[in-house]
């Protein structure tokens, strides 16, 4: 690789991705992990006095990266054309003669399944972060637009009015449940082995359990309760399902602001740099909102991440390898992307753009047709019975262009000016209502929501 990158070929190594988490699945940051499994198992061994404290001891200071170098391991691994002997065969150098008790009862998927496991544990904290920083600038925006009047859109058509807060508690409160699911995970997802081939410990005798407890208790993890000579991978398939349903949310609000920042809408925009930014390369007025599309983009092919994991889940009897060389790619991308376009949304909504002005105008658009549900329950209530309220409704909005108001046909037609008085319609088709209850329902929501992202 070039100082300038040219030979860079994945997009994930210089386009998408912080680099702070980028860096999780360096393969320094592997081997190192994989090194740290290794001393956790050769310490706990010598704890149940299956080998000498000495050599535990000495294996546990040479599993560094400073003793343990990657281009060794490489070479080594050139030649045995297996990483983890590899690995084991540069500790076994390093530690000189306790070395002889590297990898001691174990085998491979202990150390990579264990070591994974190490690695998802950073991964989650990063998750965690990422749906609190989007959720509390969700929060943000429902706590100031609260009683902000908007239309309710459904299949596309003006509905009933309702306030951008509420819309944007809601996005808050699916937010907080991806933040439940991620803890409810945990406990399933953030485990290792250490019991040998084919799952039972056999070759750690009558201390296989002293042994596995001992190392993953060094490690802050728990075992796998029942694995093969791999960890269930159920637990994968869960995690990239989770990502997928995390993508899947990530999606539906960039597709909101996409379809709100349209010109014939207009209501929000994300944040631009006039000062810089642009936003088409021949048409200089376009404002486009690309880290929203972007987030589209993205959150289509982590939701495509979740399908190998599944497949993996079917082995050949205790184990075959399968699964593999697909992990690789699967797990690190699945999880830079999430944290990706997580990042970018909460950028997006710290800095969205709101014009309350073009929701009020939405909201009186059409001539207050918004309201017709209102005035159909107030009928019902004076005592026209709701199918018939429904279909005088109807009539009474079939053709209508906008040039006459609802409220104007509503004071001139006999059937509703016998039932209802002129202040009473007044009141009826006043937004005021539907946006007062929604602000309060926002209240509600949120002191929930903000719980959950205290947690």
């Amino acid at each position: 690789m070039t100082d300038d990158g040219s030979s860079l070929f994945c997009p994930l190594e210089f386009r998408y991705g912080r680099e702070e988490v980028r860096s999780i699945f360096s393969r320094s940051a592997r081997l190192r992990r994989a090194l740290r499994v290794e001393a956790a198992l050769a310490l706990s061994e010598a704890e149940a006095g299956l080998i000498p404290t000495e050599d535990a001891e000495a294996i546990d200071r040479a599993a560094t990266l400073d003793s343990v170098h990657l281009a060794r391991v490489d070479e080594i691994e050139r030649a045995t054309r297996h990483d983890v002997m590899a690995i084991t065969r540069a500790l076994a150098e390093a530690a000189g003669p306790a070395g002889r008790w590297v990898h001691f009862g174990a085998t491979s998927a202990d150390i990579t399944d264990t070591a994974l496991a190490l690695e998802l544990k950073e991964c989650v904290a990063v998750l965690d972060d990422d749906l609190v920083r989007l959720g509390g600038a969700l929060a943000g925006l429902a706590k100031k637009h609260r009683a902000t009047p908007t239309v309710g859109r459904t299949h596309g058509q003006h509905g009933v009015p309702l306030s951008f807060g509420y819309k944007m508690a809601v996005a808050a409160a699916e937010v907080g449940r991806h933040r439940q699911r991620l803890h409810e995970l945990q406990h399933r997802l953030l485990v290792g082995k250490l019991s040998g081939a084919v799952g039972t410990g056999a070759s750690f005798g009558d201390k296989a359990a002293e042994v596995e407890e001992g190392a993953l208790r060094r490690l802050e993890l728990t075992p796998d309760e029942a694995p093969t000579q791999i960890v269930g991978r159920d637990r994968l398939a869960e995690l990239t399902n989770f990502l997928a349903l995390v993508a899947a949310t990530a999606e539906r609000l960039a597709t909101e602001v996409r379809n709100l920042q349209r010109t014939e809408i207009a209501e929000v925009a994300e944040p631009f740099d006039e000062a810089s930014q642009v936003g088409s390369s021949t048409m200089a007025q376009k404002r486009n909102p690309m880290q929203s599309e972007n987030v589209t983009s993205l959150a289509r092919l982590i939701r495509a991440f979740a399908t190998p994991p599944l497949e993996n889940m079917v082995q050949w009897h205790e184990r075959d390898l399968s699964n593999s060389a697909n992990e690789r790619i699967v797990i690190p991308h699945a999880i830079v992307l999430t944290d990706d376009i997580l990042g970018k949304l909460s950028t997006v909504f710290a800095g969205l753009e709101v014009d309350p002005g073009r929701m009020a105008e939405a909201v009186a658009q059409g001539g207050g047709m918004a309201m017709t549900e209102n005035l159909m329950l107030a009928l019902t209530a004076k005592g026209l019975a709701r199918g018939e309220a429904h279909e005088l409704l109807r009539g009474l909005t079939r053709g209508h262009s906008g040039s006459t108001s609802l409220a104007a046909r509503a004071r001139d037609d006999p059937r509703v000016r016998k039932l209802l008085s002129p202040a009473e319609l007044d009141t009826v088709l006043d937004p005021a209502s539907y946006v007062r209850a929604a602000a309060e329902k926002t209240d509600r929501i949120l002191a929930t929501v903000e719980r959950e992202l205290d947690r």
